[in-house]
């Protein structure tokens, strides 16, 4: 079998951060988020990275990846481009907006032919999700059913103070098989509960603490590329029709189509760890320090590259 390979999504700009997080330094000795996911993903048995970007990026990744954590894994870059469409479909006029997390994945498919894990690349998972998923994936082989995974947090564990976020609201049967994933755009604290929202605040409904979320952290046997790819034309259809400049095609959204059809079934891989990210500007100062801290405790060494 093909050893599993790392898929990182990197081609948003991160709009409600203010510019290309994905690059933004958290660690004292200049580190991004991005390097203690690489070392914690080489460290969990990775071989091979490869990185979803904007072209325009390509520089600017290149000169904080293949010196540093590319000396340790091989790394290669595929980029996201808005005219990467099937034949038959062009761009609507006027569109900008990037096609989603499912589409971003697609333009790895020359480039992953085995078992991918894939990540966003502004957010912290912890070692031992990495771990866990590189384990399934090593092992993983289709049956009657695809056997995929997810890493899954515990809501509270990926929330950030200073706003909204978007997550995966999982269901899961009682062994731990994931049964369906809802999209929730708008989630936040409120006093001391966590909310969210469908309608731009005018109501709010509670989730209960301990609720699992998805954070885009997937394993996927080889299957997936083909039917992120079959399926694009349908997503296509409707998109243009309803939402023709915002429209996008769904990472989770994929999968709980497969999960309902019948066709894959979805290993919940719980994690205790919690998640950082920089999803606003104010997020960036916890972050440092939680970082600070894990070297302190001897989870990271000083320098993570040498």
């Amino acid at each position: 079998m093909k050893k599993p390979v790392l898929v990182i999504m990197a081609a948003g700009m991160g709009s409600r951060f203010g510019g290309l997080k994905q690059i933004e330094p958290v660690g004292d000795k200049g580190e991004i988020i991005l390097d203690f996911s690489l070392y914690d993903a080489v460290m969990a048995g990775f071989k091979k990275v490869i990185f979803i970007i904007k072209k325009e990026n390509e520089e600017a990744f290149r000169a904080l990846i293949d010196e540093k954590a590319g000396k340790h894994i091989d790394v290669e870059y595929a980029f996201q481009c808005l005219d990467d469409l099937p034949c038959g479909y062009s761009v609507p006029e006027g569109r900008q907006k990037p096609w989603g997390t499912a589409h971003a994945v697609l333009a790895a498919r020359k480039l992953a032919d085995g078992p991918i894990a894939v990540i966003n690349a502004d957010d912290y998972y912890g070692p031992g999700a990495f771990q866990s998923i590189y384990d399934f994936l090593e092992k993983a082989e289709d049956t009657d059913k695809y056997q995929f995974c997810m890493v899954g947090y515990k809501i509270e564990n990926t929330l950030t103070e200073n706003g909204h976020v978007s997550r995966g609201v999982c269901q899961m049967s009682d062994d731990g098989m994931l049964t369906k994933i809802t999209e929730r755009t708008k989630i936040q604290w409120q006093d001391d509960k966590i909310v969210y929202t469908e309608d731009d605040g005018a109501t709010w409904t509670e989730l209960p603490r301990g609720t699992i979320v998805s954070m885009n952290f997937w394993g996927f046997t080889p299957a997936m590329m083909k039917e992120m790819e079959r399926r694009f034309p349908a997503f296509l259809d409707k998109a243009l029709n309803e939402n023709p400049m915002k429209g996008e095609y769904f990472l989770p959204g994929v999968v709980d189509e497969l999960i309902q059809e019948g066709k894959a079934d979805v290993k919940v891989l719980k994690s205790m760890d919690r998640w950082y990210g920089v999803t606003y500007k104010e997020d960036k100062e916890s972050v440092v320090c939680a970082l600070r801290s894990m070297k302190d405790k001897g989870e990271y060494p000083e320098i993570l590259w040498r």
